[in-house]
């Protein structure tokens, strides 16, 4: 759903990843609590779109990003209307979108390293309160990173279906969480190596 760091030289790459991260707070601030009605919310996407594009994805990433959102439009768009508007459901469903288009923006132009620090900086005053700073930074940073692993990880799983030319369905589930659980053991390991997860 939202992708690694790319390398690239576009406006955003140049932006430093504090200024980064703050811009998409405040836009995820602005966007939860502004109502922008349908036609708001598609010129809301169509911004969001337009500065992934100007990250260097290219009209392929962009749509790339789109499909990786497919279900998430289908299910919540599909709940929405259902059980409380058309209208609610194309804007709601339109803001989360834009701003997952954001993040994946963000995360497209800025290196996990980068973004590491800034969190630390962001929660070193946790340490009057006995609170390392770097454990809650690598867990953000930990958690934002499993997104695109967590997609890859699916696509495994559905490459390894169409192999076999089987459906599993919501069987896929189990496969998904053994290759999730794996990477979780492998990332423990490698944080013990390293000293930080002991």
């Amino acid at each position: 759903m939202i992708s690694l760091y790319q390398p690239g030289d576009s406006i955003l790459h140049r932006i430093p990843a504090g200024a980064k991260l703050l811009g998409l707070a405040l836009s995820a601030l602005v966007i939860s609590t502004v109502r922008p009605g349908a036609a708001g919310t598609l010129v809301l996407l169509g911004v969001a779109s337009v500065v992934l594009l100007v990250t260097g994805a290219g009209v392929r990433g962009l749509l790339l990003a789109w499909w990786r959102l497919r279900w998430l439009i289908l299910v919540l768009g599909g709940a929405l209307v259902v059980f409380v508007s058309p209208a609610a459901a194309v804007q709601n469903t339109g803001r989360v979108v834009a701003l997952l288009l954001l993040a994946e923006a963000m995360t497209r132009t800025t290196r996990t390293g980068d973004l590491l620090d800034v969190l630390r900086r962001l929660f070193r005053p946790l340490r009057a309160f006995g609170v390392d700073p770097e454990t809650p930074a690598l867990a953000v940073s930990l958690t934002i990173t499993m997104v695109p692993v967590l997609a890859g990880l699916l696509e495994q799983v559905r490459d390894a279906q169409r192999a076999r030319g089987v459906r599993l369905g919501v069987r896929a589930a189990v496969p998904l969480l053994v290759l999730a659980m794996k990477h979780a053991d492998d990332v423990g390991d490698a944080l013990t190596a390293r000293g930080i997860g002991r």
